[in-house]
């Protein structure tokens, strides 16, 4: 980042991704002002050679950037004090992926976001375009942090899935393909409420260029919505993408089968019933998203299929960890609100389900329809009473307190009750923050602890699924 050096720019939260850019901006000849409220993160950051000055206190008079963390509020429900000392300096509010736009200017970009599915998204497209022979580096809000990706140069591909919070913070950066998967409610604190935070998503397809690819999953009212207003506006190409039913001109699995209709005619591009990484409807929409991704690039529909078996899937995401005496483990940390972890609960008919952590907005009562699944529930964490309230009289559950305890109870009574296609399930529904410092923290965990389980080990197969989402 030639074009900083020289400058004084400011970085607030010391995470993943404001390390990366304390480290490239200083590798770039900038004079980095670095910051973090948590001393731990600012004695590592030390350590490591970063240079701290406390924002809260410094004179912002010869600052003209801040590079902010995306956890860190700049709106809702209140801005974070230096967003406030640097507002009232003039200063730029941006975050790492809009660094990276400027930096690369000349590399093509795919976009990801939604409120469920990005990761294995952008995961999957990574490993098409990879397969391809494509030069691609995935990264963002998930896997490396935007400032710590290679420089891929004129004949690069940066496939990066985006939080509602980074792309509040983007401002230049036009992608070539945008994908909005899913919209439902999360973080309605941080955007004001459902509309803001739909608005946020929505600035995924902001500045494309005329006629860009923009794949819209329109299995939600939402993402319906946007769908038709950029198909009325005609200045980019619209996809609409399904994993449960026919759309005219999409992409679309149905029965497990995935159809391409962006031609004339529609055709059976792949049967993905089968692929072990890719289980349920969710999944299939997953799938359609990026396999029209990897077509808008050019990558032919024969490459995409054949790609698609050979994804090795996520982890903390319906991860498979073992099969003991007849019980499937399943590690789905990831699904940190109620929307995620219906995915999870809809690909399973008898499931053990160990729920809970920090409770979001809504809770899981929007989880009934699939609650004639669960044989019985696992509640921890500070969410327990409220989750038992909302099973009560419906599911059997046990308050298990803390993680270890519910493991153990879990795969006990499912052994014991021996009901075909059993399936212990970690799919919280809430944050990690009560008891673990993330989700992966907390899906290493649940892993580390079925692992330690007694029994005997089968393959690491699982029951076929019940029937798709309600």
């Amino acid at each position: 980042m030639s074009f900083l050096s020289g400058h004084s720019v400011a970085v607030m939260g010391l995470g993943k991704s404001g390390m990366s850019a304390a480290k490239a901006l200083t590798a770039s000849g900038a004079e980095v002002w670095a910051w973090d409220d948590n001393e731990e993160r600012r004695r590592a950051a030390a350590d490591e050679g970063v240079p701290l000055i406390d924002l809260h206190r410094c004179d912002w008079a010869g600052l003209r950037t801040l590079v902010l963390s995306p956890g860190i509020a700049h709106t809702h429900p209140k801005p974070h004090p230096v967003v406030e000392r640097a507002r009232a300096a003039g200063a730029e509010i941006i975050s790492d992926i809009e660094l990276l736009a400027r930096a690369q200017r000349d590399t093509s970009y795919i976009g990801v976001t939604g409120t469920n599915g990005k990761s294995t998204t952008v995961a999957l497209i990574g490993h098409i375009l990879g397969s391809a022979g494509r030069a691609v580096a995935v990264g963002g809000n998930f896997g490396p942090p935007a400032l710590a990706l290679e420089p891929l140069g004129r004949n690069g591909t940066y496939v990066l899935e985006l939080s509602s919070y980074q792309l509040e913070l983007v401002d230049s950066i036009a992608f070539d393909v945008s994908v909005l998967l899913n919209i439902s409610p999360d973080h309605l604190d941080r955007h004001g409420g459902m509309e803001g935070y739909a608005a946020a998503k929505r600035r995924i397809f902001a500045r494309q260029r005329a006629r860009a690819t923009a794949v819209i999953g329109v299995d939600d009212d939402y993402c319906r919505a946007i769908h038709a207003e950029l198909e009325a506006a005609g200045d980019r190409r619209p996809i609409p993408v399904s994993g449960n039913r026919r759309v005219p001109g999409g992409v679309y699995v149905v029965g497990g089968v995935l159809h391409d209709h962006t031609e004339a005619k529609a055709a059976k591009a792949a049967d993905i019933s089968g692929v072990a990484s890719l289980p349920g409807v969710h999944n299939w929409q997953n799938a359609a998203a990026a396999y029209a991704t990897a077509r808008a690039v050019g990558v032919g529909p024969a490459q995409v299929a054949a790609c698609l078996p050979s994804f090795p899937g996520l982890a903390h995401r319906q991860e498979l960890v073992a099969v003991i005496d007849g019980v499937a483990c399943v590690n789905d940390s990831k699904a940190t609100n109620a929307g995620a972890a219906s995915r999870a609960l809809a690909c399973y008919s008898v499931i053990y389900w160990i729920a809970g952590g920090r409770p979001k907005e809504g809770g899981i009562s929007s989880l009934e329809p699939y609650f004639s699944r669960v044989a019985h529930a696992f509640l921890i964490g500070e969410a327990t009473d409220a989750f038992a309230d909302a099973l009560d009289g419906k599911v059997a559950y046990t308050k298990a307190g803390d993680l270890a305890t519910a493991v153990r109870q879990a795969h006990a009574i499912a052994v014991a009750e021996k009901r075909p296609g059993a399936v212990v399930v970690l799919s919280p529904a809430c944050a990690s923050f009560d008891q673990f410092e993330d989700f992966e923290a907390r899906g290493e965990a649940f892993r580390a602890l079925v692992e330690a389980l007694p029994g005997k080990r089968q393959a690491h197969t699982i029951a076929a699924a019940g029937t798709p989402a309600p």
